[in-house]
């Protein structure tokens, strides 16, 4: 049985009947496939999941989308059931920021300004500021995030790290459609045409891996990711217009000469901003 809290005097009772370890999967709702896999990674690894749904004020920034962004609780609730949680913790904005926005944040550092923090200036600010703040109410053992989000995902890390937080944070890959496009919440505001347009960037992510696996180099993979991401047939609005392409290495530094690396990248299609990676491997070139 699935238990639905919605504030903090209900929920500490809620986590402290959960013997043994606990899992939490923070999500602002809309579940869909991807969540399920992170439900199901959590269950595998701990003996109770305990669910977020949170759509956090603090990391949209004043022209995004969090008013139309979707909330869908009842269908949410149906797939934790399904999936075995044992407690979900669906509170207000209330609850959270029970005194408004709260003056004291979680500074990112320096990773926090690019990439996305780049374009979404302050938005690692609010993500890693609810992420603390429900990991004090729920205190996990285990914390499940898709690498979707990939610097999200680094920059939580670096953050149960550096603030001893006692919380082993778990990567889960990315979930796909058929056709390469990353599952997201957002990917139901896109049109037909966008949708189609929409898989340009995982196919720059597979032309970029391949590239790198060919022992091409580091500026060949990149070269060859951004000329499978242009349009094509697309047109007009339903063009994808490429907000960055970029190869680091795995914890978003300087990319390697060769090894382990990660390719990133951001698209508008439409008025829907999309992201993805992918991590590739730069051969050594190829000699003869």
């Amino acid at each position: 049985m699935t238990v639905v809290v919605s504030d903090r005097e209900a929920l500490a009772p809620a986590r402290k009947s959960l013997p043994g370890s606990v899992a939490v999967v923070m999500t602002m709702g809309a579940l869909h496939a991807g969540h399920e896999t992170l439900l199901r990674a959590a269950a595998e690894r701990a003996d109770h999941v305990l669910v977020t749904v949170f759509v956090n004020p603090l990391q949209f920034g004043p022209n995004e989308d969090f008013d139309r962004y979707p909330r869908t609780l009842e269908a949410d609730l149906e797939i934790c059931r399904a999936a075995g949680v044992a407690v979900v913790f669906a509170p207000t904005r209330d609850e959270i920021y029970p005194g408004g926005e709260p003056t004291v944040r979680v500074d990112p550092g320096a990773l926090g300004g690019q990439l996305e923090g780049q374009s979404r200036p302050g938005f690692f600010d609010g993500v890693l500021t609810v992420v603390l703040k429900l990991i004090q109410l729920t205190r996990p053992d285990f914390a499940f995030f898709g690498e979707k989000d990939y610097q999200q995902l680094t920059l939580v890390r670096r953050m149960a790290r550096d603030l001893d937080l006692g919380v082993e944070i778990v990567g889960v890959p990315t979930v796909r459609e058929p056709d390469g496009l990353a599952l997201s919440s957002r990917n139901r505001y896109l049109s037909g045409p966008q949708r189609r347009a929409a898989v340009r960037l995982s196919a720059a992510l597979r032309a970029g891996a391949a590239a790198a696996a060919d022992g091409l180099g580091g500026a060949a993979a990149l070269s060859t990711a951004r000329t499978a991401f242009e349009p094509g047939t697309a047109v007009g609005d339903d063009a994808p217009k490429l907000d960055y392409l970029v190869l680091t290495d795995p914890d978003l530094g300087p990319a390697p000469v060769t090894g382990p690396a990660r390719l990133l990248v951001a698209a508008w299609v439409g008025q829907t901003r999309l992201i993805d990676n992918a991590a590739i491997e730069l051969a050594p070139p190829a000699t003869h």
